[in-house]
């Protein structure tokens, strides 16, 4: 699966466009601005981009409204179109997210129902009952998500909303072309649904990826062979930053060995999970950390990990930003064009490295040295061997261990020789080195 030697690169088109925050019904071709932005992408290493809801919708596009136009904001399909045809010809894959778990109140078929009541022929397209009534007073209950009720649950144990719904990623592949899908809530979707999803894109696309939104449970529930090829891998997020924050690297290397060491009781072992610093629905890395100049080592250890990195849009190069406590848009915002600085030139750096490593890509997972301020970690495969070494303090430190003995490249910069089983690593850093 190509996904698996990716690298992501995350955009929330409506703030990264500047488009109205609800729905004016203005057809703006703003989705283009992504082009302007395609060398760029191109320059920093990226081969995958994955962008979130672009489907006309009431507001923040997971409200969707219409699954085979595209947003008004955004523009049009012949719009999108281009910009598909663009990000390909500057060897980017394309992964849209698929809204299937709910919709907006505007959507065509919910609005059929509210219109025609018992008449509808959708109405049981939703969970939803005539015997009660809802906030908006639309003359019946209906099952909204987790609570939101601007967001109207799909019905997918409905046939018809199977096929209404593979029937829009049909469309999508032979209008856009597109690689994969991000599955949004895929935690909440229904397994059988996933199965039929799967072989059904197997069979327009052979090497089409899908990839869930997970928060919690058992990933290999919905990542298997008749499922997903990956999810999201939210333990390791929240590893990521506190073990730098509390100056405690035991913490994400437990989390690391527990999914993916070598021990018959480590439960992930070789899939390949999306990583992330953060992303549209997390305060990002650079205001969450308590030390900026951890931004280095927490990006070494990301690309250095199992999983298949992902970079969200501005966070390459240190824009903060702090999720609110009733909305995400401070998250999510535009940009006129990129920022890149030294974080930037480093992260294009690892992208490298992790793009001709398959140690670094596909292989396996062991903790060679652990301490509070220090990790340093194996990754292997039957051809290379990788060892990633963080130190998150102030403070240069020497590691001895008997598996350094015969380290020979740093693949930073130039040939490095350890004697004796010895590494020094300097404050704030991170290197990989090949034997």
């Amino acid at each position: 699966m190509w996904a698996y030697n990716s690298v992501f690169y995350q955009i929330y088109p409506i703030g990264f466009c500047g488009a109205p925050v609800s729905n004016d019904g203005v057809t703006v071709p703003r989705i283009r601005k992504i082009m302007d932005w395609s060398k760029y992408l191109q320059s920093l290493g990226v081969d995958s981009i994955l962008l979130n809801p672009i489907f006309e919708s009431d507001n923040h596009g997971y409200d969707t409204r219409d699954f085979k136009k595209i947003d008004c904001r955004l523009g049009t399909n012949k719009d999108f179109a281009d910009v598909c045809q663009d990000l390909h010809e500057h060897d980017v894959k394309i992964v849209l997210d698929g809204v299937f778990n709910h919709v907006g109140r505007g959507f065509w078929a919910f609005k059929d129902v509210q219109e025609k009541k018992w008449d509808s022929p959708y109405k049981d397209w939703f969970h939803l009952s005539f015997d009660g009534n809802n906030a908006y007073n639309d003359g019946f209950w209906y099952e909204g998500w987790e609570g939101h009720f601007e967001l109207v649950k799909l019905n997918l144990q409905n046939p018809a909303v199977i096929d209404y719904l593979l029937d829009c990623v049909k469309f999508w592949v032979e209008e856009f072309d597109i690689d994969g899908l991000r599955l949004d809530v895929a935690y909440s979707l229904d397994h059988n649904f996933m199965r039929r999803l799967r072989s059904f894109c197997q069979e327009i696309k052979s090497d089409f990826a899908l990839i869930g939104e997970v928060l919690f449970g058992d990933y290999n529930l919905i990542v298997n062979d008749s499922m997903l090829h990956s999810c999201t891998n939210y333990e390791c997020y929240k590893g990521l930053y506190s073990s730098f924050n509390d100056m405690n690297l035991f913490e994400i290397a437990h989390s690391l060995n527990r999914q993916f060491g070598q021990e018959q009781w480590c439960i992930y072992r070789g899939k390949h999970l999306m990583t992330f610093a953060d992303n549209h629905d997390v305060t990002r890395i650079a205001s969450i950390l308590k030390n900026k100049n951890h931004l280095l080592p927490v990006y070494g250890l990301m690309f250095g990990m199992p999983g298949i990195p992902c970079i969200y849009y501005g966070s390459e190069w240190g824009e903060e930003g702090v999720k609110a406590p009733h909305d995400d848009y401070a998250l999510r915002p535009c940009f006129e064009a990129p920022k890149p600085n030294e974080l930037t030139t480093f992260i294009q750096n690892l992208i490298s490295i992790r793009q001709k490593s398959d140690a670094l890509c596909n292989g396996t997972y062991r903790n060679v040295v652990i301490q509070n301020h220090q990790l340093i970690f194996e990754r292997k495969t039957e051809t290379q061997r990788v060892f990633v070494a963080i130190n998150a303090s102030d403070q240069p430190y020497t590691a001895w261990h008997g598996d350094l003995n015969g380290v020979f490249t740093d693949m930073f910069s130039k040939a490095e020789v350890t004697m004796n089983g010895s590494l020094i690593l300097q404050p704030y850093s991170v290197k990989y080195y090949s034997s």
